[in-house]
């Protein structure tokens, strides 16, 4: 029985994480971009402070990490293991990418303050690098939409050897 949770809550939350950061990267970012820099700053900063609450983090967000870790340990000796495993590294790296670069770009840009009072919404917004977060942020999608497939694969596997 905990095999099989853990393996389901691991791909679904994964799913859930591949899906966020999918949307931002073909919907939130293209969209933001057309903006002017007080949209831009004032809408970014918007989203990130709303994006930090217990559902995301815990529920998906690191949900993801520690289900599939559980996941990994109840199935040891079992045939979907490499699957899980590989699902765990992938979405590992996304995570190191989240805390190590898109993060403090979005700290950076919530410390710049209230967009009515910043003298230089131009220079927040450059400073912030768009196209740097952005381009992490596909690598992120890369690596958590790999991460579900080896989840999803591992379901496959499992099912056969449990079937």
């Amino acid at each position: 029985m905990l095999r099989t949770i853990s393996l389901l809550g691991a791909t679904l939350t994964m799913g859930l994480v591949a899906g966020v950061f999918a949307l931002y990267a073909h919907t939130i970012m293209p969209g933001l971009k057309k903006t002017d820099d007080r949209t831009f700053v004032a809408a970014f900063q918007s989203l990130d402070r709303a994006i930090i609450n217990p559902w995301f983090m815990a529920g998906a967000f690191f949900g993801a990490l520690v289900l599939t870790l559980l996941a990994a340990l109840a199935h040891i000796g079992h045939d979907a293991l490499p699957w899980i495993v590989a699902a765990f590294v992938l979405y590992l790296a996304a995570l190191v990418i989240t805390i190590a670069v898109n993060v403090p770009l979005n700290d950076a840009l919530k410390a710049a303050g209230d967009p009515d009072r910043i003298q230089d919404l131009a220079g927040v917004r450059e400073r912030f690098h768009e196209a740097r977060w952005a381009a992490w942020n596909l690598v992120r999608v890369v690596t958590s939409v790999g991460a579900f497939a080896c989840l999803a694969w591992a379901l496959v596997v499992f099912g056969r050897e449990t079937g």
